[in-house]
């Protein structure tokens, strides 16, 4: 997730956010699956807007990355096999094979200064100093 966060800056485009997630999970000595048809959203006078964003592409396309977009960034990862069944209450989601999951969530707004991640007590500074990224506080 947080490489994908560190990608949040202006000028970018939007697969450079899902490149860095994907590229992240691959990185990992164990097989991760990473669910494929769902992903983070935009953020604005509705929950869940475009544009969506996947956790896995090729970086450089997509919509450039404006300042004042906000963007909530969502990984979510298997153990075993990604694919996912909805259960019939219309919203737990469950993998086919029975494996864990995991989903983590941060939301950030693309600020000239670099990326503000809003749902972080320090705006994301401890979470993006490792990719070299300064975060907006």
């Amino acid at each position: 997730m947080w490489a994908g966060l560190a990608k949040a800056l202006v000028g970018g485009r939007l697969t450079d956010i899902s490149s860095a997630v994907e590229d992240s999970i691959l990185a990992e000595p164990h097989r991760y699956g990473i669910v494929d048809h769902y992903g983070g959203h935009g953020i604005g006078t509705e929950m869940h807007q475009d544009p969506h964003v996947l956790n896995y592409g090729r970086a450089g396309r997509g919509p450039k990355l404006v300042p004042g977009l906000a963007l909530a960034i969502e990984p979510m990862v298997t153990v075993g096999d990604p694919d996912t069944l909805e259960l019939e209450d219309g919203w737990t989601v469950v993998t086919k094979d029975g494996s864990r999951a995991a989903h983590f969530e941060h939301t950030v707004a693309i600020t000239p200064e670099g990326p503000w991640v809003l749902t972080a007590e320090d705006g994301g500074v401890a979470g993006l100093a490792p990719f070299g990224v300064t975060a907006r506080t």
